[in-house]
């Protein structure tokens, strides 16, 4: 009995092998009696952790069922609406080409031929008798009802986990739901590794780490970037007349991943292992004609499927933008990230909120770079045709004004609305003549925020090429639109025509980037950002890596990431050749920033820098970043500083390593001074947890007020390194271009691995290779999803509008 007793206290885990590594069928887990619960050795991390984050998200669980409720209404609203409008609507009585006595007593001699809506409406029998002669109505409406009741289990379903989800907050994170948005991403996740030590939720790791987890959570997203980075999935098209374009859209993403990774005949065995058959090489030919058989099939069932399809998203594109663009016409020249535009620029190892937040950043400086193209030509056109428009539209609406019976004239109302709607269209094609735009300028403050910029964009910002391909990653709403109504029936010839054609390429690709984490299970390799395995020489990595031209990851993107995560995620300790790296770059800024201006000249010259990027409101950031990149500007036109001595020319490079040499100074440095660093606030020194990974007790309001600056300035760190390493770049890969500066690079492999020099501070700091070294310890806050509704002026590119610099 005493046996039976402590026997108890283990869990054998054979029922859940299929999670297990192979020879840990038999292991035992000591459970404390205390912890026994349904968090235990949980079967499903990759789900698990995705609906603890989309929890977080979506702002807890009464907003998650309330939204899925409203889709379920909005299904059937949809459904219902346009079946009694096509069955049950008399439009000629409607459109008056029938005439309507009414002969009632009620009824005077004016009232007899009046039109109502209940005369447009059937009687519910005659209706009813209309939907069940047409057979066609029957079967959508059967098909309607099977997708409605699926969605309805899955509704119930998502009801019964994420409920569980929401104990798990309570009970196990002692996060209350009406606290829950009191909390940033990183302080839930840093909460869950704490857990681990005490529940065990992946029995194969005593510790889990901040990057176990965004492998869990982005374990397909990171294929995907992998796969854009790579150019293996077939989304450029040529086209006649057209050229070169790129095609991306829900329904064809959705069927990328349903092939490869989730579907009938995907890839993977299970949510987190590849097949073994796809990791060996001696049968690649065979599985590439088995893939190649699987998306012919998708690609035939789309085909049979795209009339359904194409009618649902016609309707639904209609009842929502209808309103929309009547109400504000100039809202289809709005622009949006386009789904394609979001997997290249995204970073490996990025969660969406943290997407989000930089494209949001983004919006503005990409939005004014794209609105300083016009054609002249269309210019002349759209004044004249304004002017005409808004000449009859002035004398209807005067004519409205002296006698409102004008309205009553057929078709008058219809013709004011579409002037109104002609007017706001042609004023989208006049540029404002007293703006000063300076493309090459605003292109670097897009990179700023958006990380990455291919080499050729670099002196061409003024070219209507570069704009054209910016188009392809910032497109117009309307082309967004047109392509979602559109994919239903492109996606078909994709998947048959173009898809097929990569599957060897697909094969090999999951084979030679596919690695297996302890932990974790099957991932790609690019999301371990090994510098060693995928960084690329021209990139900062010379020396470090062995990876070839086709394991290198294109633009940056391995350095890149690194340093997002890095800064990101202060506490996560990177692997050694990840720190050796990072160390290295340290050194290399604290070098340049020898040479650089002092952060003080950056600051006192934010205003006009600012102005010169038509930067109106920007913040503290923001300012910064102006700085940053105008500064090679200001010092090369030879202007004068506060002292009347001339500044000599230094590069965006030189500024950017100043200032995170500020930013690195102040972490350790801040100690010795009397007074926090000129440029971060005072209430960050000196325990500040943007330098700190020990949180400190305070109040909620300055806690959030708190999280908000280390969340800004954590993303201004970030955007510096971006715009240092691309510099650096650019002086690696074209030397000639940059040979006129005043300070030339110096190679990163030149440096020495243990000092690095302070370029304000006239001392010398001692930073260690062998330890990792997180940049700047920004502190990682929730990033607000910024919807960006400003109507932005469209235009159509050949030269720069107005004046130019």
């Amino acid at each position: 009995m005493a046996n039976f007793e402590t026997y108890q206290e283990y869990q054998r885990i054979e029922d859940f092998e299929e999670d297990s590594p192979a020879g840990e069928e038999d292991l035992l887990v000591h459970v404390p009696e205390s912890l026994k619960d349904s968090w235990h050795h949980i079967k499903n991390l990759d789900n698990f952790f995705t609906r603890i984050y989309h929890f977080h998200q979506k702002n807890g669980f009464a907003c998650m069922m309330l939204s899925e409720f409203f889709e379920l209404v909005q299904f059937l609203f949809v459904v219902t609406f346009t079946t009694f409008l096509v069955n049950c609507v008399e439009y000629d009585v409607l459109f008056a080409n029938r005439a309507v006595n009414h002969t009632g007593p009620g009824h005077g001699p004016l009232d007899r031929n009046k039109v109502t809506l209940p005369d447009a409406i059937l009687p519910s029998q005659q209706c009813t008798e209309r939907i069940q002669d047409n057979s066609w109505i029957i079967f959508l409406l059967i098909m309607a009802a099977i997708f409605w009741i699926y969605r309805l289990v899955k509704v119930f379903c998502n009801f019964l986990s994420y409920w569980e989800i929401r104990q798990f907050y309570i009970k196990a994170l002692k996060i209350r739901m009406d606290e829950l948005c009191n909390f940033t991403w990183q302080e839930v996740q840093g909460r869950i590794i704490s857990l681990q030590k005490e529940q065990q939720m992946c029995i194969h790791k005593k510790e889990l780490t901040e990057l176990d987890i965004y492998h869990r959570i982005l374990r397909f997203k990171n294929y995907m970037v992998a796969m854009i980075n790579k150019s293996v999935l077939p989304v450029h098209l040529q086209l006649p007349l057209l050229g070169n374009v790129v095609f991306l859209t829900q329904g064809l993403k959705y069927n990328f991943e349903l092939i490869l990774f989730w579907g009938p005949g995907s890839l993977f065995q299970n949510k987190w292992n590849l097949h073994p058959k796809y990791k060996r090489s001696g049968n690649r030919l065979e599985l590439a004609q088995q893939l190649s058989r699987v998306i012919l099939l998708m690609g035939v069932a789309n085909l049979l499927l795209c009339p359904f399809i194409l009618v649902w998203q016609v309707l639904y594109a209609f009842f929502s933008y209808t309103e929309v663009i009547r109400r504000e016409p100039g809202s289809l020249g709005a622009r949006r990230w386009s789904l394609y535009g979001r997997l290249y620029l995204r970073h490996f190892n990025e969660l969406n909120h943290e997407l989000h937040g930089r494209l949001g950043r983004g919006y503005k400086p990409t939005s004014k770079y794209m609105n300083s193209f016009t054609s002249p030509l269309l210019t002349v056109i759209a004044k004249n045709v304004a002017f005409f428009s808004g000449s009859v539209l002035a004398v209807l609406i005067a004519l409205t004004v002296y006698d409102e019976d004008v309205l009553t004239v057929q078709h008058i109302l219809t013709a004011i609305t579409v002037l109104g709607v002609v007017i706001t269209i042609t004023r989208s094609f006049i540029p404002d003549e007293h703006l000063v735009w300076c493309p090459e300028q605003l292109l670097q403050c897009v990179l700023a925020h958006i990380h990455y910029m291919p080499d050729h964009w670099r002196g061409n910002a003024h070219k209507s090429e570069t704009r054209d391909e910016v188009a392809q990653l910032f497109q117009y709403k309307a082309v967004f639109i047109l392509e979602e109504l559109l994919s239903p029936i492109v996606t078909p010839f994709i998947l048959i025509f173009l898809l097929r054609n990569k599957s060897l390429e697909i094969i090999d690709f999951f084979r030679n980037f596919t690695v297996e984490v302890v932990g974790v299970g099957d991932i790609c390799s690019f999301a371990q950002m090994d510098i060693r395995r995928h960084g690329n020489p021209t990139w900062m990595s010379e020396g470090q890596t062995e990876a070839s031209m086709y394991q290198q990851a294109e633009n940056g993107k391995t350095e890149l990431s690194l340093m997002h995560f890095t800064i990101k995620n202060p506490r996560w300790q990177p692997p050694q050749e990840s720190s050796v790296f990072i160390s290295h770059l340290k050194e290399k800024v604290q070098h340049d920033a020898q040479g650089g201006p002092s952060t003080q000249l950056l600051l006192s010259e934010a205003p006009l820098c600012t102005s010169l990027q038509s930067n109106e409101s920007g913040t503290g950031p923001d300012n910064l970043l102006a700085s940053v990149l105008a500064h090679p500007i200001l010092t090369a036109s030879g202007l004068q500083g506060r002292d009347h001595r001339f500044i000599r020319p230094s590069t965006a490079a030189s500024a950017a390593a100043s200032v995170l040499a500020s930013l690195s100074t102040s972490q350790f440095a801040h100690g010795s001074r009397g007074r926090p660093h000129g440029l971060l606030p005072s209430s960050l020194h000196p325990e500040a947890t943007m330098y700190h990974s020990d949180r400190t007790a305070v109040d909620s309001e300055s806690h959030m007020r708190s999280n908000a600056l280390h969340s800004e300035f954590a993303s201004a760190e970030m955007s510096l390194h971006a715009i240092y390493m691309h510099e650096l770049h650019q002086q690696s890969s074209h030397p000639q271009r940059t040979s006129g500066h005043w300070q030339n690079p110096v190679p990163m492999r030149d440096l020495h691995t243990n000092t690095g020099f302070h370029a304000h501070g006239g001392h010398v700091s001692n930073i260690s290779t062998s330890s990792p070294a997180p940049l700047g310890g920004w502190a990682e806050v929730e990033e607000e999803n910024q919807e960006d509704q400003e109507i932005n002026l469209g235009s159509t590119p050949t030269h720069g509008s107005g004046s130019s610099c």
